[in-house]
């Protein structure tokens, strides 16, 4: 599609001359919606793009200003062109995944259609669309069908759980086991059961980052991403942009001093990622009550707490009790992965606030525990 568009509305070298001389004549015989609509294509992608990423990074804030962006975007298309299909569908998906939690959000008309009930038909749509995935497209479909259910149960809604369930399953026998095992967990009212935990939304977020990683390989033609690419090499821009940036006190009451912390960890994540050095910056604040979005986005922060925040965690740490469901997923992630893999325990399983170190005490008391 960009080649297309750049045949039609020309395109410039690095000096900024017209690659060609009939570009003017091109341009003027073009009619204002044909650009548009070109245009709103270019944007789409890219919007799709940061998306994509901001979502695979845990990016709260950044994640839901292009959640807005491609919104606006995709309820400006009268029809979806095939080509953007994919595109459309993973943009729903993800936001509807990252408000998966929330059972009182409305996506749908029907009022009983959940967040996670509704990010699924958008992934039925994008199997539609590509073949070659079929086994990642049966582990996906699978677990948010499972966490659909365990959510609704989480929240004590154990008769939504049981209809949701009839809506989710068809009579096939495909179907039929693991329609029959969550009914069965359904009826013990236990949204901790073994199933429920190996099942986990972390493990849910996890694959679909697998899937954004693909769906980003086929798109690194992206030409609004090719063209922002070389401006930035071009004009030097990059980490030394985020110098530059006016450091305000936001609607929180962030100090100055906390802002440019994170502006610091910002320029550090760019410089490191353009060395090849994969790291991620530390945006959790040390004291104070969580902003909305890190409530929103809670399931998007379990991998997030391994290694780099375990430092801003222990700032703020107050001694915080056990739950018997943090005990059953450290049990279930020793189990896993065996004693000594806290980090790894700890990216997959879904615990509260905690750090692997943390972790490592907890098997330690409960070891003692267990021997007395």
């Amino acid at each position: 599609m960009a080649t297309a568009a750049q045949g039609a509305l020309g395109v410039m070298d690095g000096s900024g001359s017209s690659v060609s001389s009939s570009v003017s004549s091109s341009v003027s015989s073009a009619t204002p919606e044909a650009l548009e609509a070109v245009a709103a294509e270019w944007m789409l992608e890219f919007a799709c793009s940061c998306l994509c990423r901001h979502f695979a990074e845990q990016s709260g804030a950044e994640f839901w200003r292009w959640r807005d962006v491609a919104q606006v975007l995709i309820n400006g298309l009268s029809q979806i062109p095939p080509h953007q299909k994919k595109a459309v569908y993973l943009c729903q998906l993800l936001i509807r995944i990252a408000q998966g939690k929330s059972l009182g959000l409305q996506f749908e008309n029907d009022k009983r259609i959940s967040p996670l009930e509704s990010a699924l038909s958008f992934w039925t749509l994008l199997e539609r669309e590509e073949i070659k995935l079929e086994k990642l497209h049966e582990e996906i479909r699978r677990l948010i069908q499972i966490q659909i259910v365990a959510v609704h149960m989480e929240n004590r809604y154990f008769r939504e759980a049981a209809e949701v369930l009839e809506r989710l399953f068809t009579d096939s026998e495909s179907d039929k086991p693991l329609r029959v095992k969550l009914a069965t967990i359904i009826k013990t009212k236990d949204p901790y059961v073994p199933l429920l935990q190996s099942f986990s939304y972390s493990l849910l977020i996890s694959k679909i980052k697998s899937y954004i990683e693909l769906f980003m390989k086929e798109n690194e033609t992206n030409f609004l991403m090719q063209e922002a690419t070389k401006h930035v090499v071009s004009k030097g821009l990059g980490a030394t942009a985020l110098q530059n940036r006016s450091v305000k006190v936001n609607e929180n009451g962030r100090s100055d001093l906390e802002t440019k912390h994170r502006l610091v960890k910002e320029k550090q994540y760019i410089t490191n990622k353009s060395s090849g050095v994969i790291t991620k910056p530390i945006a959790r604040k040390c004291s104070g009550q969580k902003p909305k979005e890190s409530r929103v986005l809670q399931s998007l922060t379990n991998i997030q707490n391994v290694g780099q925040n375990e430092v801003s965690l222990a700032c703020s740490r107050r001694r915080q009790k056990w739950t018997p469901k943090e005990d059953l997923e450290l049990k279930l992630g020793v189990k896993e992965f065996g004693v000594g893999n806290w980090a790894k325990i700890l990216a997959h399983g879904d615990f509260d606030n905690r750090t692997s170190v943390m972790l490592k005490d907890r098997w330690r008391t409960l070891s003692k525990i267990k021997q007395s």
